[in-house]
C-alpha cells in the first residue's frame, strides 16, 4: 500500500514517481499538485498527471541520525538505524526530489553530481500491510 497514494506508480522497472504539470506555463510538480499551479506568474488550474524522470543527479545529502517523531512509524523495541537522505534534482524536469536511499546506501557511499534512479521500497511493515515509498539508487547498484 502505498504511504501516500498518487504519487508513484509502477513496479520494477516501470516505478516512476508521478507529478502535475500545469498546460499553461509547463511547469512540473513534485509533490503532486491538484487545484492550481504553484507557479506565482501563472494564474492556471489545468493540471496534468505526468510520470517523471527515473533518473537524476545527486544535489545534496545527508544522514538522519535520530528516530523521527510521529507520524513516522518505527519500532521502539528496537534500535534506531540511521539512513541517508538525498536530494535529487531529475533529469527531464529539473526539479529536486527529497528521499530515502536505499538500505545499505550511506552517505560515505554519495557524491554531488552522482547519478541516481528511483527504486520502489518498504517504509514498515505488519501482519496486515506493507507501506511502500520511493528510494534513490545509485545507478549500476543491484538490489
Amino acid at each position: 500500500m502505498p504511504v501516500v497514494a498518487g504519487w508513484f506508480t509502477g513496479e520494477g522497472e516501470d516505478f516512476r514517481l508521478l507529478g502535475t504539470r500545469c498546460s499553461e506555463c509547463r511547469a512540473v510538480f513534485f509533490p503532486r499538485e491538484d487545484a492550481h499551479c504553484r507557479n506565482p506568474d501563472c494564474e492556471s488550474d489545468d493540471l496534468e498527471e505526468v510520470p517523471l524522470s527515473r533518473r537524476g543527479r545527486v544535489w545534496s545529502y545527508t544522514d538522519s541520525r535520530y528516530r523521527p517523531p510521529s507520524p513516522y512509524v518505527t519500532d521502539p523495541e528496537l534500535p534506531w538505524e540511521p539512513y541517508a537522505l538525498i536530494a535529487v534534482e531529475l533529469e527531464s524536469e529539473q526539479i529536486v526530489v527529497l528521499g530515502q536511499a536505499v538500505p545499505g546506501i550511506t552517505v560515505a557511499d554519495l557524491t554531488v553530481g552522482m547519478e541516481v534512479e528511483v527504486v520502489p521500497g518498504v517504509l514498515n511493515e505488519d501482519a496486515e500491510t506493507t507501506w511502500t515509498i520511493w528510494r534513490w539508487r545509485p545507478t549500476g547498484v543491484t538490489g
